[in-house]
């Protein structure tokens, strides 16, 4: 079967096919075959990119999507109160079903906002019915997908067995693929990250980590010490950690995930966007939760551009859609498949408006996507090359239905909770 996406503006990410004020992208059994000024290609489905930029998906990698069903109520939440709340207070009353339509809604959100790829970091923890509810939802989303499968909030899990239990229903490489969410040695001593370490590697697993330092404990160093820094490894926000320490992170070939707007608005301090570039580590975008922040790339970047620019008057667009591209797809162990516009990659694209009022008129598409880009300007997304997304609908879903369990689950947890569901909410942290 063969696409052919006829003239757009292909913004590649790709140095060598670069960009193309006028382009076409031709696709075959989901795999971008060539790009070029005029592809002649009269056998191919034709999607008409005119006033449209082609680009490659967004890679999110790291993400908590079980907690869709309270989006904006943790908006004035500090870190202390969303721990409370998330996982001292709700987490609790979440059923397996409630687990797969937060997770279901909260990828077809990410989906419909142009985020091809995403990595979903589960950390409910509540049983193995939990875990395999958080799978089949990403599963039933047509997006490319990562169960980082991780400890909860205060507990001991996940255990040996159930990584390896999950790993036996994640072997391969289709769109639902799996990590392994590490506990970190402030909970669990450098010992178990070692044996974590090792199981990762015997199970051909990518890990990631949240990390910060209130500048009292050396966190990275302590890893480094052992020799557990590893290149498979995102550390998630490293806010107050040291310059040696993010070089020590660049040495080790290991990535980091910012994800700017719950950082700056919990309290975790500045992004390390400008300090991990000067350190040699090219840093990566995420969402992290959407109780506290929008859920789409777009504010996101702009969020991470505004500070460092405000900051030292560093960084340039191009820099924060190769963070949130090919720089997050490498960061998931996937830039040979997906990231850029480059033959012999799967084809997870997005067609943006160029007309829409919003953003017309279009000088330079990069500026324009990182200044004034929003979800509404997502018409078209292709993952492996099927059209998930037309004409700003995503196809074969049924929402209305999928809203109502939404709203559902929703309800019934906070009524379980006992929590009301507007931003008075005020979760006390233990003091």
């Amino acid at each position: 079967m063969k696409t052919l996406l006829r003239g757009g503006a292909v913004v590649s990410m790709d140095p060598v096919v670069g960009e193309l004020a006028r382009g076409d992208v031709l696709i075959e059994d989901g795999v971008i075959v060539e790009v070029g000024e005029y592809v002649d290609a009269p056998d191919a489905e034709v999607i008409d990119a005119t006033d449209r930029i082609v680009m490659p998906g967004f890679v999110d990698n790291h993400r908590h999507s079980w907690q869709t069903a309270f989006r904006g109520v943790g908006a004035d939440w500090t870190f202390p109160e969303w721990a409370v709340a998330m996982h001292g207070t709700v987490k609790p009353h979440y059923r397996p079903e409630d687990v797969y339509v937060g997770t279901r809604l909260g990828r077809l959100e990410a989906l419909h906002s142009g985020v091809t790829t995403m990595l979903d970091w589960y950390h409910v923890a509540q049983s193995h019915e939990h875990e395999d509810a958080a799978v089949a939802a990403l599963r039933d989303a047509p997006g490319r997908s990562i169960f980082c499968l991780g400890a909860g909030w205060g507990t001991p899990n996940p255990v040996e067995a159930d990584i390896r239990r999950v790993r036996s229903e994640l072997s391969g490489d289709g769109l639902v693929t799996m990590a392994f969410g590490l506990r970190g040695a402030e909970d669990t001593g450098t010992d178990m990250v070692a044996q974590e370490l090792k199981l990762a590697a015997e199970l051909d697993l990518r890990t990631s980590l949240h990390v910060a330092s209130d500048g009292t404990q050396r966190p990275v160093a302590d890893l480094h010490e052992y020799g557990l820094l590893r290149d498979t490894t995102t550390y998630v926000h490293a806010n107050g950690i040291s310059d040696d320490e993010l070089r020590m992170l660049a040495d080790a070939g290991a990535s980091l995930s910012i994800s700017p707007d719950v950082e700056l608005k919990m309290g975790f301090g500045s992004p390390m966007t400008g300090r991990a570039l000067a350190a040699g580590l090219r840093p990566t975008l995420s969402i992290d939760d959407v109780p506290s922040v929008g859920g789409d790339m777009f504010s996101t970047m702009r969020t991470a551009f505004a500070v460092q620019r405000g900051l030292d008057g560093g960084l340039r667009s191009r820099d924060l859609l190769e963070f949130a591209t090919v720089d997050a797809a490498r960061s998931c162990g996937l830039d040979s498949r997906t990231g850029s516009i480059t033959p012999g990659k799967d084809a997870d694209l997005i067609l943006l408006r160029t007309d829409d009022l919003t953003v017309f008129p279009v000088t330079d598409p990069v500026a324009t996507i990182v200044s004034a880009g929003h979800p509404g300007l997502v018409d078209t997304v292709l993952v492996g090359g099927h059209v998930v997304k037309r004409d700003g609908v995503l196809l074969g879903v049924d929402l209305p239905a999928l809203r109502n369990r939404l709203l559902e689950s929703r309800n019934r947890i906070a009524a379980a909770a006992g929590v009301p569901l507007d931003t008075t909410w005020h979760p006390q942290p233990n003091r």
